[in-house]
């Protein structure tokens, strides 16, 4: 359990204006080209003509999962990749934000209820490096697990390729009134592109990586939302 001091590290965490969305790999490793084939990129259109980027990882042929706040205009969603220097085989699929569904609780200023799925049209062709992962039920308890994602790593750097690192869970029940999880640490995700999953066990996504400060990462519990997940994936 944090003490607490830390406990109020974990509160701004979770509240403060100034919250930092999260994304890049610090202390992390390469993966082997293409062994995380459920993983996509986010090329962010914004609607003040910044763009930005997410990770997201596909649920099935027709949705990505992401952070909520990764909200943009319109999406370019890359299927495929591992080097992002390298993408003239991946496939590529536009979303405007009439397809994409974050959830109707979501909150930008605590990040509550920080989840989003984007429906893909044309559907993902899957394919040796393009496959889906499954989501945890809603009696599943995550263990052992690491997060991915194309962000910055310890120099400072984006990086080009895949990478990912093991995070330890909390056992804190701030993180589980809000329906988080958290980890803690000089490794984890960081500033820059959200929205990857907390991937435990074997290979099955638990969470969606939603923000971090001082050293305290929070993802959104894919077990809490289930029914809100089934729900789009049947209905839109």
């Amino acid at each position: 359990m944090f003490t607490h001091c830390n406990l109020a590290a974990l509160i701004l965490v979770l509240t403060l204006h100034d919250q930092v969305h999260t994304g890049e790999i610090v202390g992390g490793h390469k993966v082997a080209p293409h062994s995380r084939p459920y993983m996509v990129i986010l090329e962010l259109n914004k609607s003040n003509g910044i763009t930005t980027y997410c990770d997201g990882f596909l649920v099935n042929e027709h949705f990505v999962m992401t952070a909520a706040h990764c909200e943009a205009r319109l999406y370019k969603v890359f299927l495929g990749l591992h080097d992002y220097k390298n993408r003239r085989k991946v496939q590529t699929v536009t979303v405007d934000e009439t397809n994409a569904f974050p959830h109707e609780g979501y909150n930008k200023t605590s990040l509550k209820n920080d989840i989003m799925l984007l429906k893909l049209h044309p559907k993902a062709k899957f394919n040796e490096n393009v496959t889906s992962i499954t989501l945890a039920g809603r009696d599943d308890v995550p263990k052992s697990c690491a997060v991915l994602g194309w962000g910055k790593t310890e120099n400072g750097k984006a990086s080009d390729v895949l990478r990912e690192v093991n995070v330890n869970l909390t056992d804190n029940e701030l993180c589980a009134k809000e329906k988080k999880y958290c980890s803690k640490g000089t490794t984890g995700p960081s500033n820059g592109d959200s929205g990857g999953p907390l991937v435990c066990e074997c290979g099955t996504a638990y969470g969606v990586v939603s923000a971090s400060k001082q050293n305290t990462y929070s993802y959104t519990m894919i077990p809490e939302y289930r029914d809100w997940i089934d729900c789009i994936l049947k209905h839109k």
